[in-house]
């Protein structure tokens, strides 16, 4: 089957429409359901997450906390005062949060019982732990980048170097640091299905010439990565870079990136806000602009799983895809 070549262009969104703007794409296997705009459902406290429950509606992070957005479409605080940022649901439909502010990640259970499951590796505590992703053993593994002031970071090598990694929680609660300094700020990641792949966001906003880098890095069957196996998929250059993800069934991977507002110091405009639609193997094949920023993080949800939601400035967007998105739940519970 033959591929239309379409021309690459970014083009500015309409008052509150979000626009697909197509750059290379199969007209036999389209990505969204159509070429509309997206749906805004929540004008504030959306500024992260999102994690999508058949029984809870979206969950997000903003406002202090975790926010809920109901199936009924009523907001409510699910968590007050607890500064989360990549939420993610596990196998067992507990939701499992990277509490920035605390400098942990957490468990909660349906009945709402919170379990700490990690706040330190080898006695440092953790910087900031931003997102995270779920293997097919359970084996939780999440981003530890430090934005802002960096004068509270413990984390360091046996070099004495300051380190934002990523690092992989085991079923007995042991953590292993997997990635030490082959991304630069680590920030939104996810594995695949067959715990193959992991794809690693590198966003370093924060600094002049930072890398803003989407990476994917070769599994071992043991849970550790293959360092010599890097290889670079998609860069931002002096844009805003990646920041959180979620595969599709087909394996696309869908980034949320991008600025539109070129006044600040160490990002242009040059890759405009929204969600990257790439190839398993890094070919980008379409943009969804929002016309906010940031765009942070999005998911899958709704009874199909077709429904993409985009987290972005505190608002949260809601499109249409052709192909149902894969996370760990309720894809879980729908093996049973």
């Amino acid at each position: 089957m033959s591929h239309l070549r379409l021309t690459f262009q970014l083009a500015a969104a309409i008052g509150m429409s979000v626009l697909l703007l197509p750059v290379s794409a199969s007209a036999a296997d389209p990505i969204f359901e159509t070429s509309g705009p997206a749906s805004l459902i929540l004008e504030k406290g959306a500024g992260e997450g999102p994690a999508w429950h058949p029984e809870l509606g979206i969950l997000f992070s903003g406002n202090g906390g975790t926010g809920r957005l109901s199936l009924s479409g009523r907001q409510s605080m699910f968590r007050a005062d607890v500064g989360t940022n990549g939420l993610l649901f596990d196998s067992m439909g507990r939701l499992v949060c990277c509490e920035a502010q605390a400098r942990r990640v957490t468990r909660v259970s349906a009945a709402g019982q919170v379990t700490v499951l990690a706040t330190e590796f080898e006695g440092m505590k953790f910087n900031q732990p931003n997102d995270l992703t779920i293997d097919s053993k359970g084996r939780i593994y999440f981003s530890d980048p430090q934005y802002g002031p960096r004068d509270t970071m413990e984390m360091k090598d046996q070099a004495g170097r300051l380190v934002e990694g990523v690092y992989r929680i085991d079923l007995n609660g042991t953590v292993i640091r997997v990635i030490t300094h082959e991304v630069d700020r680590p920030n939104g990641l996810v594995i695949t299905p067959d715990d193959k792949w992991l794809y690693v966001a590198g966003n370093n906003n924060n600094e002049a010439g930072g890398a803003r880098r989407l990476w994917r890095f070769a599994m071992h069957a043991d849970g550790t990565v293959n360092l010599n196996s890097r290889k670079l998929l998609f860069d931002w250059k002096d844009g805003r870079g990646p920041d959180g993800m979620v595969l599709d069934r087909q394996g696309r991977i869908l980034v949320a990136g991008g600025l539109n507002d070129s006044g600040r110091s160490v990002e242009t405009d040059r890759f405009k806000a929204g969600v990257y639609v790439f190839s398993p193997l890094g070919k980008l094949l379409q943009i969804v602009s929002i016309p906010r920023d940031e765009v942070t993080n999005c998911t899958f949800g709704g009874k199909d799983m077709k429904t993409l939601y985009v987290t972005a400035g505190g608002t949260l967007w809601s499109i249409r895809t052709r192909t149902a998105g894969r996370v760990v739940w309720p894809d879980a519970a729908l093996q049973k």
